[in-house]
């Protein structure tokens, strides 16, 4: 395409050349020049060669002359190029001061406007001041960027305010109304502060635009989405604000065991006892959850009855689950079912449920009295929770020896032990 374009070009010339010279050749023209009393006489070709040469002339004189300047110019560039690379290369490896230095020298240096790296350049020696533990010297460079690179200046102090941990002067600065509309690095930075400073629901609410700009990797944004989806529901004000919520979430979301467990949780406090009964009930019938079969028992709301009957339909399913044996424990006791509650309680030791099994056995056995196997039990739960060697209960029967025997020795299909007659 370019060989036929100049070739076209050169075919125009040639023509228009041609045409020239026959109107010439046809009639030469006549020039009169006169300056100070004398006459020069030329033909109009002639006059024109005379220009083009003079001017020409005047072109290579100019060239001649700015040469040196040209070189010193372009020499001073390159400087500033390899100043700017090696400081870059610096703060890629944790040379704060040599980085800060060259960066620094780089945004000073006329040079640098004329490349458009002054922006970079004070960015980069912000960051080393800031990595060397001069927040005082990072703002100096950043104030510089102030009025010609406000977006990067922003950008930049709200990553560092972040890194300080100080989210909502992260907020302040990205929410100035001359950065708007903020660019991804901006939307990303304004949705972490958000939720950092204990505003989840408003960085839920910034998911779609931060897909639709692509700011992170789909895999992190899907992580952040139940992050924040799980904080916004543990900061609803009340039910009405909590159903809005747990209905804007997509459906795969509202099967995930956090998003769940907060929901619950909070359905709980606000006394929405069907509700957060209901949730873990639907999530457990869809994908089973070791958190939440234990979460089912700790709610702190009624419908025993109904509750305990469900365990132990779901426990025909998952009899080696220790998180719902231990529901059933607690569901047991909380009707006052004492020896029942024992008995799921050394089941759910014996599936590996340590430290909330032996705390409940405590709590039963300080219910029932018995303050030497309560104080022993509770002794077990520091124990497990520190993976130390626990202690025997005393006084085991003759049956439960043999039942934990057997649970150490062999185990069936599902997990659940192989009790030999």
């Amino acid at each position: 395409m370019s060989l036929f374009r100049n070739l076209l070009i050169l075919i125009v010339l040639v023509l228009v050349g041609a045409l020239v010279a026959q109107l010439l050749v046809q009639d030469p023209g006549y020039v009169l020049v006169r300056y100070r009393g004398m006459d020069y006489t030329t033909t109009l070709a002639a006059a024109v060669l005379i220009g083009l040469g003079a001017l020409l002339a005047l072109w290579l004189v100019w060239k001649m002359l700015s040469m040196p300047l040209v070189a010193l110019r372009r020499r001073r560039e390159r400087a500033v190029r390899a100043r700017f690379t090696d400081g870059l290369e610096a703060l890629h490896l944790g040379h704060w001061q040599r980085a800060e230095r060259l960066l620094d020298e780089t945004a000073r240096h006329p040079a640098a406007d004329d490349d458009g790296v002054t922006a970079i350049a004070r960015v980069g020696a912000a960051r080393a001041a800031a990595s060397r533990g001069d927040e005082a010297v990072a703002r100096q460079h950043l104030d510089a960027l102030a009025e010609p690179h406000p977006v990067a200046r922003a950008l930049t102090a709200a990553e560092l305010a972040l890194a300080e941990d100080r989210p909502a002067d992260a907020v302040a600065l990205l929410d100035a109304p001359n950065l708007q509309p903020l660019p991804p690095r901006g939307l990303a930075l304004r949705a972490q502060a958000l939720a950092a400073s204990g505003h989840p629901g408003e960085a839920y609410g910034l998911l779609g635009p931060l897909r639709q700009q692509n700011a992170l990797p789909p895999a992190r944004l899907d992580g952040l989405e139940a992050r924040w989806a799980e904080a916004s529901l543990r900061e609803a004000g009340d039910a009405n604000m909590l159903a809005d919520r747990w209905e804007a979430l997509p459906k795969p979301l509202r099967s995930h065991p956090a998003a769940v467990a907060a929901y619950a949780e909070r359905a709980a406090a606000l006394r929405w006892e069907d509700a957060a009964a209901s949730s873990i009930e639907h999530a457990l019938d869809t994908r089973w959850d070791e958190g939440l079969a234990g979460l089912y028992g700790r709610l702190p709301i009624g419908r025993m009855d109904a509750r305990r009957a469900r365990a132990e339909r779901w426990l025909q399913d998952h009899p080696a689950s220790p998180g719902l044996l231990l529901t059933l424990a607690r569901l047991s006791r909380a009707q006052g079912q004492w020896p029942q509650s024992e008995g799921y309680l050394h089941r759910a030791l014996a599936q590996g449920a340590n430290a909330e099994a032996w705390e409940e056995l405590g709590h039963g056995f300080a219910q029932a009295g018995d303050e030497s196997r309560a104080r022993l039990s509770y002794a077990n739960a520091l124990r497990a929770s520190r993976n130390e060697p626990f202690t025997e209960l005393p006084g085991r029967d003759l049956r439960e020896r043999i039942y934990d025997e057997a649970v150490h020795e062999e185990r069936d299909e599902h997990g659940m032990p192989r009790l030999r007659g």
